[in-house]
């Protein structure tokens, strides 16, 4: 079509001009011709920059669709940092306050209870006499003893003047070899008898001592268990043995406490340890930890260790409940992850670490339970980034983007 415009005015020329072109109508058609290229060019241009930005407006739209499917195909995940653990933890145990010493009177002889002297919460002194008993068969034992020491040394005073009648008598043949030999004999027979009669009465003055109770060393009664009157078994007879008093040394207390396995290197001696009882609200009563029995219980799994505290005022009581604190050293690799991080898998427990935009699922070994976090004794570092409420689909290998968490904790 643009050349048929073109042409047609030449055509028209050359009829007018029968055939002969003027010069000025060439230079016309050529100037028509330059300007018809030049419109040629710009349209050519215009279509092909419509045509460019299609394509490019395509690879553009594909672009952000790829980047989009890309960013949808990596899901964002929330991380945290692990905490390291404080160097010493505080653990609360129950722990069981009893005295110093402590220790039932019982009888040693069989009777009454004639007398009592000292009742219960009396502080005594060692050697003070506590009560009296009555028993009339180890006093009469006691004079039928004395009786037969008494026959044996007359029996030995008469065997030893005839013995030395008769030492001197055989000096002049005056008894034959074999009445002296007799009356030695005689002699030593009698002085064996007076030592057996004495001991049998040393015997029965210790029974006899046994009828006055007396306080083995300084302390509290704690109980009373007879009365003026009851029947006092000694248990010798193979019956059953009477406790008279109870009596407790409460100036320093020995509290026991069971530590569970998982603390028991911790524990040692020397190291102190604080109370509190509910009797004293806001009060703590510091102790030692003096002792440990170095062997862990097979039945409950604990390990028993004495603190022992100074009570001199007799603050605290004897046989109460405490709540025992004890600062455990951590160990230097363990770290703290809140709960929610932890993926339980039949592999094992597990945490999401991400490094460099890809998830690890790195096995980790569980310490102490704190509520809310927990201890993670082995399997993290400290730079790792672990991912908090971690999906039940993700894999090792999983591509996912990252955004620092914030915990309850770290809100200042």
């Amino acid at each position: 079509m643009l050349w048929r415009v073109i042409m047609w005015p030449q055509t028209e020329d050359t009829r007018s001009t029968g055939g002969q072109i003027p010069a000025l109508s060439d230079a016309g058609a050529r100037k028509r011709s330059r300007k018809a290229w030049l419109v040629a060019g710009i349209a050519f241009i215009a279509v092909a920059a419509i045509f460019g930005w299609g394509v490019w407006s395509r690879i553009r739209a594909r672009a952000i669709l790829e980047s989009e499917t890309a960013q949808v195909s990596r899901p964002a995940v929330s991380v945290v940092s692990p905490k390291r653990t404080a160097p010493a933890q505080e653990v609360i145990l129950p722990g069981n306050v009893q005295p110093f010493i402590t220790s039932p009177i019982y009888a040693r002889t069989n009777g009454y209870l004639k007398k009592w002297y000292f009742d219960i919460g009396a502080h005594v002194k060692q050697g003070q006499l506590l009560a009296v008993i009555e028993a009339p068969e180890v006093d009469q034992q006691m004079q039928q003893s004395l009786s037969n020491l008494n026959t044996a040394k007359a029996n030995l005073a008469l065997a030893e003047t005839t013995k030395n009648r008769y030492e001197g008598l055989v000096k002049d043949n005056a008894v034959s070899q074999q009445d002296v030999d007799n009356a030695v004999g005689a002699y030593n027979a009698n002085r064996a008898t007076v030592d057996a009669n004495q001991a049998n009465v040393k015997q029965v003055q210790a029974l006899q001592s046994f009828e006055k109770i007396y306080a083995p060393f300084d302390g509290v009664i704690t109980a009373r268990n007879t009365d003026i009157g009851d029947l006092i078994n000694s248990g010798s007879s193979g019956g059953v043995k009477t406790d008279l008093f109870h009596i407790a040394q409460p100036g320093t207390l020995r509290v026991y406490v069971n530590v569970p396995e998982e603390y028991s290197q911790g524990m040692k001696a020397g190291m102190t340890a604080d109370l509190s009882l509910a009797e004293f609200p806001g009060r703590k009563f510091q102790g030692k930890l003096v002792r440990t029995a170095d062997a862990i219980n097979m039945t409950t799994r604990t390990l028993l260790i004495e603190v022992d505290v100074d009570n001199p005022k007799g603050t605290l009581l004897t046989g109460s409940y405490a709540e025992v604190h004890l600062a455990v050293p951590a160990q230097a690799s363990t770290y703290l992850l809140p709960v929610n991080t932890l993926i339980f898998r039949s592999e094992g427990l597990r945490v999401g670490i991400v490094k460099d935009g890809k998830v690890t699922l790195s096995p980790v070994t569980p310490g102490h339970d704190f509520g809310n976090e927990i201890e993670i004794v082995a399997g993290l570092k400290a730079d790792d980034q672990v991912i908090i409420n971690p999906p039940d689909s993700i894999v090792s290998g999983q591509e996912v983007q990252t955004v620092q968490a914030t915990l309850p904790g770290d809100i200042k």
